[in-house]
């Protein structure tokens, strides 16, 4: 099977009057179907900006990026919004939860618009939240309410799950939790998932990590024994 992600001299530029900031800088990279990849580095390295091109939220200054064999740096702006409604499932590090939904209704709002949706409470189950389905976000912790936002993102059925710093709101704690259920997501549903964020322990739980550094790719490890995120020293 091919890359579900293919990128090639993925390039992006942020201009302000005369200032050029080159946020991604000729960026090859392929990821794979159901694997759960890592992307490590400091804070402007272009972790972000590569995983909003990938997610169809952003556009490539230059170079190429296919989802599969689609073209995404060919689409317009309908297309990229059909793109991101049918095959792509966004965890961001705060919630944005409707604090005056309940957490089947937050979930409901994607399954309503959705070509072949999970119900909102199997999605909710699936991150260990049925017994909190009719409560409201100022209701729950900051893991919990994480945790409706993944299965927000999962109620779709993505063929893809984009990252962004999840547990970087969190306690180590929680964040463990958080972090078992993206694991469990991966393995389970085998969504191909992208995980951001500046924690290190992290990489230790993917099978690839893919280190940035100036907006381009500084190397790439595969790990051969993958620990579950209880098992992580953080």
């Amino acid at each position: 099977m091919g890359a579900v992600f293919r990128t090639e001299g993925l390039t992006k530029i942020y201009r302000t009057g005369e200032l050029e900031v080159r946020a991604l800088d000729g960026v090859d990279l392929e990821l794979h179907p159901g694997e759960l990849a890592v992307l490590l580095g400091p804070s402007g390295s272009g972790k972000s900006t590569l995983l909003n091109i990938l997610g169809g939220l952003d556009q490539a200054s230059s170079g190429k990026v296919w989802f599969r064999d689609l073209e995404l740096t060919a689409l317009n702006d309908r297309s990229l919004t059909r793109y991101r409604r049918d095959h792509v499932g966004f965890v961001f590090q705060f919630y944005n939860l409707v604090a005056s939904l309940t957490a089947r209704e937050n979930v409901q709002l994607v399954t309503d618009v959705s070509p072949d949706p999970m119900p909102a409470d199997e999605a909710l189950a699936q991150v260990g939240l049925a017994h909190r389905l009719d409560h409201f976000p100022a209701e729950m912790s900051g893991g919990e309410q994480q945790r409706v936002a993944i299965a927000r993102a999962i109620a779709k059925r993505p063929e893809v799950l984009l990252c962004d710093e999840p547990t970087g709101a969190l306690d180590s704690k929680t964040g463990v939790h958080v972090l078992e259920v993206l694991r469990e997501v991966n393995d389970r549903l085998g969504t191909s998932t992208v995980v951001i964020t500046h924690n290190a322990a992290i990489r230790k739980m993917a099978h690839r990590v893919i280190y940035f550094l100036d907006g381009r790719i500084d190397r790439v490890e595969v790990n051969e024994t993958r620990l579950a995120p209880a098992d992580i020293t953080w």
